[in-house]
């Protein structure tokens, strides 16, 4: 699914007004994943799984080929490990776990014995047998409706294909001595100044061995959630993904803009537009000052400025806040840490980060949102199988009370890491559904803040405790939450997906978290009314509350308070300042009155 963040056009394509001669210019649109400008001739990575040749071996070289295997999984991990040398210092260090993570398949005993076996019993060839291994993963794994199985998918097949890639390279070195670079065929390595254009987003595609990267990447399907997604992020390669159309549309070597501020790639563009582009600076120059929007606070055409501050889950993320000047850290997801390990963090892993997380944001606010985890996230310490339906099963803060161990670990280490914080430190705690959840997180809370000042440890005196509304239960249950929590928070693209009972992961539900259906907005609005009664600080974060007909919506409703991811971040501040109150609450007003999703009200209309 495309995800257009300007609202420039309605269209997924957009074709330049003055065409060169040959195929017209044409701009694509997609979901940005790390933010920047890059530009170059594209480099295209093939489906290497899908083109190995399906062979067979004599038995008398089957033992030849378990040896191969061996062989080449050592190549690999050693690569692998040269890797995450070339990143320590460079990237995050959570992030270069992430290799590790790739490390830990090769050793996966399922993936070792399907492979060994298909070679012993049905005689393929290594080549063959990795192909064939990986691609059935991949199918089986794509069937399950979680982002994070089908991420061990996108691990798994990332594995084979540096197997393969390492196995070509020793086949040539036998053949010549003197191999060439690998070739589109083969995926190829990315080329400085290239465009890396492929079908998916994977980790193996960000750098080969010797470190070399692309100017950019833009890739048909794929996440922003990724594991490729954070180090892309992290090495601040720009990155767009879920570009519809994106390899029917252009040949290798062609010239490709990636724009992952504005969403876009600009293929074939007119020298005019490259000018332009070159202009405006290329990634790793250093920007003085923010961005011209950022230059003064945002606000609305009569003058009301709502509050907007930054929704982030990395380090990078928060490195990018600053840079663009956004006051306030709204919402920090704190999952990563704990999906890169066979274990979970530790104390000093955890309190490390989060201080390092309030470092780099400065004196501001920042609130941390307690792991919002489940057995559908396919961590085995976590889970040892998954639930029928982890998403309703024990999952956000059910799982934290019923592990009562990672709770009071990340209690303990938040408490820890916010000692010293000029600015106020906010917990939210994820999915909750009544006041005796809230009750036994704040209890929690109390306890580890009172062993802590009995033991001597400095800590935070206190944090400010807040409730995510997203289950329908708390939709009700609103006014008393509002009593009890020091603020509520919305979390919009969940809170749409329980009350629509729509899967967001599901591209064929994407129409629906486009725009707010008008019983979201109603929901939305039954909140805002019992926050404003208890005096309770509302705000509202989530890919959602960023597109331009929402904002409008969300202050029509009296929404003050709005938590944006960077990607989306300058669409927010522009719709903020095109919005006047007065029509925004006609428009609202407008659109709680519509009873279905295809009665949209125009914004300021």
């Amino acid at each position: 699914m495309t995800a257009p963040e300007t609202p420039a056009s309605d269209s997924p394509t957009l074709v330049d007004a003055t065409a060169a001669e040959g195929p017209e210019p044409v701009v694509l649109r997609g979901i940005p994943v790390a933010p920047g400008l890059g530009m170059g001739p594209a480099r295209i990575a093939s489906e290497d799984l899908a083109e190995v040749t399906h062979r067979r071996v004599p038995q008398e070289k089957v033992q030849g080929e378990l040896e191969r295997f061996r062989l080449g999984l050592e190549v690999v991990e050693a690569e692998l490990r040269e890797l995450a040398g070339n990143l320590g210092g460079k990237v995050p260090e959570d992030h270069v776990r992430i290799l590790d993570t790739h490390v830990s398949v090769l050793r996966d005993s399922v993936f070792l014995s399907d492979v060994e076996n298909l070679i012993l019993r049905e005689q393929l060839a290594l080549e063959a047998a990795i192909a064939k291994v990986i691609l059935d993963f991949d199918r089986i794994f794509k069937l399950v409706e979680n982002e994070a199985i089908r991420e061990r998918a996108v691990d798994l097949r990332d594995v084979g294909i540096r197997v393969l890639r390492a196995l070509e390279r020793e086949s040539k070195d036998a053949a010549t001595q003197a191999p060439e670079p690998a070739g589109p065929k083969a995926g190829g390595t990315p080329v400085e100044g290239s465009v890396l254009v492929a079908r998916e987003l994977t980790v193996v595609d960000l750098m080969d061995p010797t470190g070399a990267r692309p100017a950019a990447i833009v890739t048909e399907s794929g996440s922003p959630t990724s594991h490729a997604a954070v180090l892309a992020r992290s090495l601040g390669i720009p990155t767009l993904c879920g570009v519809e159309g994106l390899l029917s549309q252009l040949t290798e070597g062609e010239f490709v803009i990636v724009d992952a501020a504005e969403g876009v790639a600009r293929i074939r563009p007119e020298a005019r537009i490259i000018e332009q582009f070159k202009a405006a600076g290329l990634p790793g120059s250093e920007r003085a000052e923010a961005p011209e929007w950022m230059s003064t606070a945002a606000h609305t055409l009569d003058g009301t400025v709502p509050t907007l501050t930054a929704a982030c889950g990395s380090l990078p993320d928060v490195q990018g806040m600053r840079g663009l000047g956004i006051q306030g850290i709204g919402m920090y997801r704190t999952e990563l840490l704990y999906l890169l390990d066979r274990e979970p963090p530790t104390v000093d892993a955890l309190i490390a980060h989060y201080r390092a997380v309030l470092t780099e944001a400065g004196p501001v606010r920042v609130t941390f949102r307690l792991a919002d985890l489940s057995s559908g996230l396919g961590v085995p310490w976590l889970s040892r199988e998954r639930e029928p339906n982890p998403a309703l099963g024990r999952a956000g803060v059910r799982l934290l009370l019923d592990r009562p161990e990672l709770l009071r670990r990340q209690l303990n280490a938040l408490l820890r890491a916010a000692d010293g914080h000029p600015a106020d430190v906010g917990l939210a705690v994820p999915m909750v559904v009544d006041c005796g959840e809230f009750r036994r997180i704040r209890e929690a809370l109390f306890e580890e803040r009172y062993a802590l000042r009995r033991e001597n440890v400095p800590h935070a005196a206190d944090l400010l405790l807040g409730a995510v509304i997203e289950t329908p239960a708390a939709v009700f249950g609103a006014e008393d939450l509002a009593a009890e929590a020091a603020f509520l928070a919305i979390g919009l693209d969940s809170f749409q997906q329980y009350i629509l009972a729509a899967d967001r992961g599901l591209p064929a539900h994407g129409v629906h978290f486009e725009h707010l259906h008008p019983y979201v907005l109603r929901a939305v609005a039954q909140v805002v009314e019992a926050a404003e009664a208890a005096g309770t600080p509302l705000r509202v974060f989530g890919i959602t509350a960023a597109r331009p007909e929402n904002v409008g919506w969300l202050l029509g409703v009296g929404v003050r308070d709005l938590v944006v991811g960077l990607a989306g971040f300058e669409n927010a501040v522009r719709a903020i300042r095109a919005t006047d109150i007065q029509v925004a609450r006609r428009s609202a007003a407008a659109r709680l009155s519509d009873v279905s999703n295809d009665e949209r009200s125009p914004i300021g209309g």
